[in-house]
């Protein structure tokens, strides 16, 4: 007979676990989001602004117009939207926290009910919910009830600059991409550029967050070339009209 191997507890390859979950999603996405937009909208102004005119000063003042005012705006937003989240969590530990204080007594029956609503008997659910009080009670309520772990708190400073730096790494690429070229090569290098990069954020983020490579890289790419083109033909039909 095969020898039974004992059961050892502990988490299974490839899966998430630790406190600091919520933190790394947040800087994946802030870095990721940040990366793909500094690539396409750059991208998009530098290659419209060439469908006008193929004078490098005109370019290079738009684009770094694009990075610098993109990795503001990404920094701020990101700033804002997180400090929010972390406003909002904080109310809701306040507010667990009071409960707790003026009716630990109910407070344990609802935890009890918590824990039986998703499949134990009464005694065993009592049970759970008197050991996790004992051993915490406002992080057994805050998990049961609301999903929450204090130490998993987002920073919206970490968050911001992640998006700004990632926003600029990003951008660097259409810049060089549609300057260092002959005039002539400037809008296919940079088309062919901005695609390469998008198919590599769009496979290195579905890689870290354990999705699909080949449906991340092709809804950047599609939407990536879907913007370069609109915008280098709005340059193009501008310039031709006399207007600009």
């Amino acid at each position: 007979m095969p020898r039974s191997v004992p059961f050892v507890a502990g988490p299974h390859a490839n899966e998430p676990h630790g406190h600091n979950i919520a933190q790394r999603l947040n800087w994946l996405r802030a870095g990721v989001l940040g990366a793909n937009d500094g690539i396409v909208s750059v991208a998009a102004t530098v290659v419209g602004v060439a469908g006008v005119t193929n004078a490098p000063v005109p370019i290079l003042v738009a684009g770094v117009a694009a990075v610098v005012g993109g990795a503001v705006s990404m920094a701020l937003g990101e700033y804002v939207s997180v400090s929010s989240q972390r406003d909002s969590q904080r109310a809701l530990v306040d507010k667990e926290r009071g409960e707790l204080i003026g009716d630990p007594k109910a407070e344990l029956a609802e935890l009890a009910g918590l824990y039986e609503a998703k499949g134990l008997s009464a005694a065993t659910a009592a049970q759970v919910a008197a050991e996790l009080t004992d051993r915490d009670a406002l992080a057994a309520h805050l998990s049961a009830e609301l999903n929450i772990d204090q130490r998993d708190e987002a920073s919206p400073w970490q968050a911001a600059y992640a998006s700004a730096a990632s926003f600029a790494v990003g951008a660097i690429l259409p810049v060089i991409a549609i300057l260092l070229p002959p005039s002539g090569l400037r809008i296919p290098v940079t088309f062919v550029a901005v695609l390469v990069a998008l198919v590599l954020t769009g496979m290195l983020s579905a890689t870290i967050g354990g999705s699909s490579k080949t449906v991340s890289a092709t809804r950047l790419v599609i939407g990536g070339a879907l913007a370069l083109a609109v915008t280098f033909a709005i340059g193009r039909a501008l310039g031709a009209s006399g207007i600009l």
